[in-house]
């Protein structure tokens, strides 16, 4: 008799035959269905509509370079939670001009998307397109880099024993307080966006965000919950749970207790539609592989369609790995922020 002892013979049996309760299903009311499972969503994840708040934003060094410049700031995000940004400036358009929440994923922190580097394997990880912020600049486009929560200046210090992967403890305190890193780093995301709604050379109706990887993953969600992203850009983080969280080593900031009751990845990004949403994916990324993203896709597809909006919807696959691809996102970026 065959003994069973690994848990994930229980864990890939159970992902077989747990009902996925709001899964987006032929002949569903789209707006009925959209409703119901973002609110559990922001159930699962323990997200809230935060109380606005002033921003308290203290201005830092300013740089100038010939294409944009580079301003160093700190702002306020919720009681006991400040974000360090950098907010890059193009020099050559007049008027208001779209804006970008630029989102960094495990990396050395937020400093990449404004192109500086400061630590050794840096100027490697820039060049697999995660200068986020220079090429918003240089796309005419201003870009607003954050320190995402628990990376780069915004690592855990508190705490004497810590694991070594810099988002393990806080994401798992979030769990025991009934959150979750990614509700928390949206609502950072949206701070950003307050942020960007104040500066007059912004235009309010053109607010995108990008991210890779962990990065990727707020710029999802933060799409889902906020009605003011026009265009959300997830990069190398959109896969069917299945072939990626549930199959390969994924950091614990990335999971929502729960979810596979309910939903695969396919229907969340559903719940963008009928707002536009670019994902991006790498055909030789091995921890979101192109298969789960193929997969998840066909789903997306059907409830884009149902919504109306089938046109709001575009996949973009990069001939690499797990890495952003502006040469080939940006003209995309462009093409949907601009168009109705």
């Amino acid at each position: 008799m065959k003994r069973y002892f690994d848990p994930q013979y229980y864990h890939r049996e159970l992902y077989k035959t747990t009902e996925r309760q709001l899964a987006f299903r032929k002949g569903t009311a789209f707006l009925k269905w959209k409703y119901a499972l973002l609110r559990k969503l922001k159930d699962l994840t323990g997200y809230e509509e935060p109380e606005k708040k002033p921003l308290k934003i203290t201005w830092g060094e300013a740089k100038e370079f010939p294409s944009y410049t580079r301003k160093r700031l700190v702002f306020n995000s919720e009681e006991n939670s400040d974000i360090p940004a950098y907010l890059l400036i193009p020099k050559s358009v007049k008027g208001k001009m779209p804006a970008m929440v630029c989102l960094q994923g495990h990396t050395t922190g937020f400093h990449l998307s404004a192109g500086i580097t400061k630590y050794p394997g840096d100027a490697e990880a820039i060049s697999g397109g995660r200068d986020f912020a220079v090429q918003a600049a240089l796309n005419g486009f201003v870009g607003l880099a954050i320190e995402q929560r628990c990376f780069g200046e915004r690592r855990l210090t508190l705490q004497k024993y810590m694991c070594d992967h810099p988002c393990t403890d806080a994401a798992l305190h979030s769990f025991m307080l009934g959150k979750t890193m990614i509700a928390e780093r949206v609502q950072d995301a949206r701070r950003a966006i307050d942020l960007l709604e104040t500066l007059d050379f912004v235009d309010k109706k053109r607010i995108g965000c990008v991210g890779n990887s962990g990065g990727g993953t707020i710029s999802f969600y933060l799409g889902i919950f906020d009605k003011r992203i026009k265009l959300a850009v997830p990069s190398c983080t959109y896969c069917t749970f299945k072939e990626s969280l549930m199959s390969i080593w994924h950091c614990v900031d990335n999971y929502i207790p729960g979810i596979l009751k309910y939903a695969e990845m396919g229907d969340l990004a559903g719940l963008r539609a009928p707002k536009k949403l670019l994902i991006v994916a790498g055909k030789r990324d091995k921890i979101f592989p192109l298969t789960g993203v193929k997969k998840a896709y066909r789903t997306t597809e059907k409830i884009f369609s149902a919504a109306g909006a089938k046109n709001n919807l575009k996949l973009l696959i990069g001939s690499k790995g797990h890495q952003f691809y502006p040469e080939q996102a940006w003209p995309l970026i462009k093409e949907m922020i601009n168009s109705d």
